[in-house]
């Protein structure tokens, strides 16, 4: 099957349509996709010519948040010094907590590029972990999952003692952090200690996340970073494995390529609506700007993410 652009539309309905009848794909021969279309598609700092001044938002936001907040910045949650998390702890003890992955295709961007996510939550009762994670092309996915494993068992371990409630963890991501998000869902949580839960967790959210990465590894502009295999893409793709116990919230800017809708629409194909319940496509966000979502009152992402917490 050869991957070939298709003619965007602004047509909602017409969109979804395409989105929903299109089957799930398998992992195609190299040579099979065609660059140029997937560097279009995924190229997303290309897409948005305005990213620079979104991220200067973001990191503004960010430092204003450290400053207003209480906060313990860059402890370890591993032996090696990418293993760093910031804590926004809750005002309370016993509430849930908010475990937040940056994105940056695995090998950009930092957690204090992030803070901003945090008031919105600790204001609304949920203490907040941002950690830090390795980056490509020095180490691997496959090893950048696992520390976000190793710093999900270090939350759960910890909680208390800045407030949170460890049965009550919920892990949010963007982008590739979503990624990650979702295959923290299905982790064994029993194989990283005898002290820990069958699941961990009590849901998740994934904004704009890469839920399947075959097409990843044709990427001309990130794969030389990221070196994905056949197998390692059979291995690290969440609509893979099978569906959790527990929800899945999922959104994704309205003007996003139609990989990364796909992306969306496919992980409630996979999965099954039980899992999926919802997935919004937010009106007038891009790649960058649908993370705001995450942290706007108005919005439904927002209020579906305080239910996870058990905060609505």
């Amino acid at each position: 099957m050869k991957v070939t652009p298709r003619q965007s539309t602004t047509q909602a309905s017409q969109r979804n349509a395409r989105l929903q009848s299109a089957g799930p794909r398998t992992v195609h021969a190299e040579g099979e996709w065609d660059p140029a279309w997937l560097d279009a598609q995924y190229n997303n700092r290309a897409r948005v010519p305005e990213h620079p001044a979104i991220f200067a938002r973001w990191d503004e936001a960010s430092a204003l948040a450290r400053s207003r907040l209480t906060c313990e910045l860059d402890l370890p949650y591993g032996d090696s010094p990418p293993e760093r998390l910031d804590v926004f702890p809750a005002a309370h003890p016993g509430s849930p907590v908010l475990v937040f992955i940056h994105g940056g295709w695995w090998r950009s961007l930092d957690k204090a590029n992030h803070s901003f996510v945090a008031p919105a939550f600790v204001n609304a009762g949920a203490a907040v972990v941002v950690p830090n994670y390795a980056l490509c092309p020095a180490v691997g996915i496959d090893t950048i999952a696992l520390q976000m494993v190793r710093a999900l068992v270090w939350t759960f371990r910890h909680a208390e003692r800045f407030g949170g409630d460890p049965t009550r963890i919920v892990v949010a991501g963007h982008s590739a952090g979503g990624h990650l998000a979702a295959m923290m869902l299905c982790c064994d949580w029993r194989s990283q200690g005898a002290d820990l839960p069958a699941q961990l967790l009590c849901g998740g959210v994934s904004v704009s996340g890469l839920h399947e990465l075959d097409a990843v590894q044709h990427i001309p502009c990130v794969q030389p970073d990221l070196r994905l295999t056949p197998e390692l893409v059979r291995r690290l793709s969440p609509s893979g494995f099978p569906a959790p116990s527990v929800p899945l919230e999922v959104a994704v800017g309205a003007d996003e390529s139609e990989e990364f809708l796909r992306q969306a629409h496919l992980i409630r194909r996979a999965w099954g609506p039980a899992a999926v319940p919802h997935v919004d496509e937010v009106v007038g966000t891009n790649h960058f700007s649908v993370l705001h979502a995450l942290v706007d009152a108005e919005q439904p992402l927002y209020r579906r993410s305080l239910g996870l917490l058990g905060l609505d």
